[in-house]
């Protein structure tokens, strides 16, 4: 198994007693369920002192029955850090929140193998801990490429359980901005949809009855001119591109959103200087503002507001606000 990096040991509770370990361990831990059941699988799990028997994930646990769990090293990406300015909303020797701006991907992926937050943060901190047996420094949840906004990393392997626990359980205040073209027939809504793949693009998500359920709340803050508004969402649960999906089955899709908004072209009798700013407009209208929770190692209750990027601002000075 390599070098051990953390060992866990966890009690079974009366409340767990019955349920499935696989289930169990991924609150215990706050990893993910594929990660516990890859460390079951690799034998990283036992019970009592039998450390021999690879245990089955849908196993049922018992009251007072004793688990242990060993987590080895990540495995290295031999990334190169780099110095891109990382622009810092909070930071401690535990964890930092950054305020990431649109066009910056989180981790390296296919056609992004430089420039992005993770090679950020490899040049600014000396070490940072991985995630599901692979170094992906710190990361504890993503914002899109075109999305601006507060970004929670952990420095330590015990500030990266404590924050997956609290996105496990999404308990954070997380608060969006976004600009959307039309106007909603509400002025608050809570949108409790499920979101799965799309069933004819596998690179879109859409409201699917077979996706995972997501919750949104809405309120539309500013109605501007020409079929334009302001909407501010608290999300309560965390699914890919959540935001951008339930704005577009509600018919207010997000301003110069390429995925799931039509292509948008400004008419021409759009006043100035609105006209300039939405033609210029280079990705989609939206902003993580604020990132509220509790600090998994020092208890300190965080709020963090990021400020609005230079073009968001720009476009919200530049709409006429109805009267």
């Amino acid at each position: 198994m390599g070098e051990i990096q953390s060992q866990y040991q966890w009690e079974i509770s009366e409340q767990q007693h019955g349920r499935r370990l696989d289930q169990v361990l991924t609150e215990l831990s706050g990893l993910t369920r594929a990660r516990v059941q890859q460390l079951l699988k690799d034998g990283c799990v036992w019970q009592g002192d039998n450390t021999t028997t690879v245990l089955k994930r849908a196993t049922k646990v018992v009251l007072g029955e004793v688990y242990h769990m060993l987590i080895p090293q990540a495995q290295e990406l031999n990334l190169e850090p780099e110095n891109i300015p990382l622009d810092i909303l909070f930071e401690d020797d535990f964890l930092l929140v950054v305020n990431k701006p649109a066009g910056m991907v989180v981790h390296p992926s296919y056609g992004h193998d430089t420039g992005t937050l993770v090679h950020a943060l490899l040049h600014h901190c000396d070490s940072l801990p991985g995630i599901n047996g692979v170094e992906r420094p710190g990361i504890v949840h993503r914002l899109d490429k075109d999305t601006s906004g507060s970004l929670v990393v952990a420095k330590t392997e015990a500030a990266h359980q404590g924050l997956a626990a609290l996105f496990a359980s999404h308990d954070l205040q997380r608060e969006y901005i976004a600009w959307c073209k039309g106007y909603p027939h509400w002025l608050k809504k809570h949108i409790e949809l499920p979101i799965g793949r799309h069933p004819h693009n596998r690179q879109k998500m859409a409201v699917n009855p077979k996706g995972k359920i997501a919750i949104t709340d809405a309120v539309l803050e500013k109605r501007y001119d020409d079929n334009f508004c302001r909407i501010r969402l608290t999300l309560h649960t965390g699914r890919t591109h959540q935001i951008r999906v339930h704005l577009s089955h509600e018919q207010v899709p997000v301003l110069a959103d390429p995925m799931y908004g039509r292509k948008f072209n400004p008419s021409k009798h759009i006043p100035e200087p609105a006209y300039s700013v939405l033609s210029q407009l280079k990705r989609q209208a939206l902003h993580a503002e604020i990132l509220g929770f509790k600090h998994p190692i020092t208890g300190e209750e965080l709020l963090c507001r990021a400020p609005l990027p230079h073009d968001l601002q720009t476009l919200d000075d530049a709409l006429k606000v109805l009267i």
